[in-house]
């Protein structure tokens, strides 16, 4: 019987690709963007920093960034270790796009991607400081572009179900010229996997652009809907599922962090589908993409949890970091 034997939520964010020096210097990015306060209303950087008065500030001590920076990249190198001997036979990559494909002009609220390969191409052009290109760089092959293997048969089963349970999936079979998959399934391919070519399904969803996004239901109904599927595929595959990205960015939300947590690690479907949806936009929204991934692992074990909360300027922006593992 093909089944999901492991299950594993990962940030994402580029502090994850950045040499310890670079962290404090993310201010220069975070004082151009818009953020949310701890409610899910709508601030400028200078109005969020009125708000943390110097309640931040323990986190930004010199020992406290490298203690966590070390954390974070241990952690990663953990999960990929598991990943690369979990001996499977596909992946699932849930994941979002941040306009690196899809755009105004069409926006999927759900798309399953079902070409026979997803290429990864180098990060070219990127406006902005040179340590912010060279961290982003990191979701990307470094010279020359690389066409990953995809699991068509078992992507093409899963649309096929989608369909019958009634979802309304968009697909897609090829990239547009010249472009290659987002940070959030360059991260599986770069950082976790290393490059390891294990075929992978990549499940695309529209956590951040109203007004289609899905609701925390919805993706937690798909998660569930993808575990059937995979369980009426022929044969007996051995299947992954990664939520990459997440939790509380660009301002670190621990109070959500940890009830999102809470949920998880009490399998509580109900209060992972009630969180707020006003609380889950900009990079919170990446939630939605755990709830999915969850729903389709409820039925194996929590084997781990780590949290560290990732701030790196003393208005609170940074990222609530987080690496789980289900099997």
């Amino acid at each position: 019987m093909t089944d999901i034997v492991l299950g594993i939520g990962s940030s994402h964010t580029p502090m994850l690709n950045a040499k310890l020096e670079d962290w404090p210097r993310f201010i220069e990015l975070d004082r151009l963007r818009l953020h949310q306060d701890l409610d899910g209303n709508p601030v400028n950087y200078e109005q969020l920093l009125a708000l943390m008065g110097d309640r931040v500030l323990p986190e930004l001590q010199a020992e406290v960034l490298a203690r966590r920076h070390a954390q974070a990249l241990d952690h990663v190198a953990r999960l990929g270790a598991l990943l690369r001997g979990a001996a499977l036979d596909a992946l699932v990559i849930v994941g979002d796009d941040q306009k690196e494909l899809y755009h105004d002009d069409n926006m999927p609220s759900v798309l399953i991607y079902h070409g026979a390969a997803i290429r990864n191409v180098p990060l070219r052009h990127r406006p902005g400081p040179t340590w912010a290109r060279d961290a982003s760089a990191r979701y990307y092959e470094a010279d020359t572009p690389k066409d990953y293997p995809v699991h068509q048969a078992l992507a093409q089963h899963l649309v096929g179900h989608l369909v019958e349970s009634e979802f309304d999936v968009s697909v897609a079979q090829d990239l547009p010229e010249g472009q290659g998959e987002g940070h959030a399934f360059g991260f599986v391919h770069r950082r976790l996997l290393e490059g390891a070519e294990l075929p992978v399904v990549p499940v695309f969803l529209n956590t951040y652009y109203p007004p289609n996004q899905p609701t925390p239901r919805r993706c937690h109904r798909l998660g569930r809907a993808l575990r059937d599927a995979v369980r009426s595929f022929p044969g007996a595959l051995r299947v992954g599922v990664v939520a990459s990205g997440g939790l509380s960015h660009f301002t670190v939300n621990e109070t959500l962090d940890h009830e999102v947590m809470r949920a998880l690690r009490d399998n509580d479907a109900e209060a992972l589908c009630r969180l707020p949806v006003k609380l889950l936009n900009a990079g919170n929204s990446e939630i939605r993409n755990w709830i999915c991934m969850a729903a389709a692992t409820d039925h194996l074990a929590l084997q781990s949890m780590d949290y560290l909360p990732g701030y790196r300027t003393p208005a609170g922006t940074g990222t609530g970091l987080c690496f789980a593992v289900w099997q």
